[in-house]
């Protein structure tokens, strides 16, 4: 009871906008409902000053119900399809994230960005958005105000993805594997990948879904690589832990039963469609947590070193696909 005390108000709150958001994203597929929901929390987080009692809720439901969203998407897929899909998008996922860490790094040296700064958005595009910076700010001993201007700028990137890659990827006329191997690639954050995978259609939020994931696990040799960089400079070493993306485990545990016959059907369906009502839950959160003040208030210098790396990776992304699927 106590813990519902302490993250029920904001959760409740993400509810009420999530489910209307669902119900209009069935109607309008081609918007959807995570769209819906994250402008829905925008609006409403600009325009009302949230209480603090409602900070644990909706930091619950962008962060925990999200991984219990992508856990409850795997009884919708094949383990087999998993590892075919991420075996093949490897070079693709290695290729953005080097080229999202060599632009961050150009850029920072034009505009004289701080290394840590640098280095937090470097990550926060190349591999998994706020979670890669969360997981290497304490091993480079970053600032708050490092750690909260880079998640801004990831943040600000995510909702543009959200908002432009479905409409992008059919005036380029992509198939559903194409846009799922781009969303995967070139969107910062897991919530945003799936979320633009989810409005697209069932196949790219399967190829979306698995190829980030692959993406996610790449933050466990960059952090070892950052922490042996570090510890020349006499700090502490990294836990792999605490880094690991543990829900990931659980993610190929329920493909592993929907592979089987262990379960109906029916019951993949309902449990699959659980998880995306969740993305629109999470993707509400994100929007009532976003801050525009804050972006404006850090100045246009990160965001333009955002800009770059995003749009970097994105076309390199459609690039290197072109050989792939060849």
């Amino acid at each position: 009871m106590t813990i519902l005390k302490y993250i029920g108000p904001g959760l409740l709150l993400a509810l009420f906008i999530a489910m209307p958001a669902t119900f209009l994203g069935n109607h309008m597929p081609l918007i959807g409902g995570p769209v819906f929901g994250i402008v829905g929390g925008i609006i409403i987080s600009q325009v009302i000053p949230l209480p603090n009692r409602f900070r644990a809720g909706i930091s619950f439901a962008s962060k925990r119900i999200l991984q219990s969203a992508i856990v409850f998407l795997g009884f919708g897929m094949n383990l087999t399809h998993i590892f075919a899909v991420g075996a093949n998008s490897f070079f693709l996922i290695l290729s953005v994230i080097i080229t999202a860490l060599v632009m961050t790094k150009i850029v920072s040296i034009i505009f004289k960005i701080n290394q840590n700064t640098t280095v937090l958005i470097g990550v926060g595009t190349a591999i998994c958005g706020g979670s890669a910076i969360a997981a290497t700010a304490p091993i480079l001993k970053a600032q708050e105000e490092e750690v909260a201007i880079s998640i801004s700028t990831i943040f600000l990137f995510n909702i543009l993805a959200v908002l432009t890659f479905p409409t992008l990827g059919r005036l380029m006329g992509m198939t559903d594997v194409s846009f799922g191997l781009w969303a995967g690639t070139a969107i910062n954050d897991t919530s945003s990948v799936v979320a633009a995978g989810q409005v697209w259609g069932e196949e790219a939020l399967q190829t979306a879904t698995i190829v980030k994931l692959v993406r996610t696990l790449m933050i466990i040799p960059i952090s070892l690589f950052l922490a042996f960089k570090q510890t020349q400079k006499n700090a502490e070493n990294v836990s792999i832990r605490k880094i690991f993306p543990w829900f990931i485990l659980l993610f190929l545990l329920a493909s592993f039963i929907a592979s089987t016959n262990f379960m109906s059907a029916d019951t993949s369906k309902i449990l699959s469609g659980a998880g995306r009502f969740q993305i629109t839950l999470a993707m509400t959160a994100i929007g009532l947590n976003t801050n525009i003040r804050n972006l404006i208030t850090y100045g246009s210098k990160p965001i333009i070193m955002g800009m770059v790396a995003w749009v970097s990776v994105s076309i390199v992304s459609l690039y290197i696909q072109q050989f792939i699927q060849k």
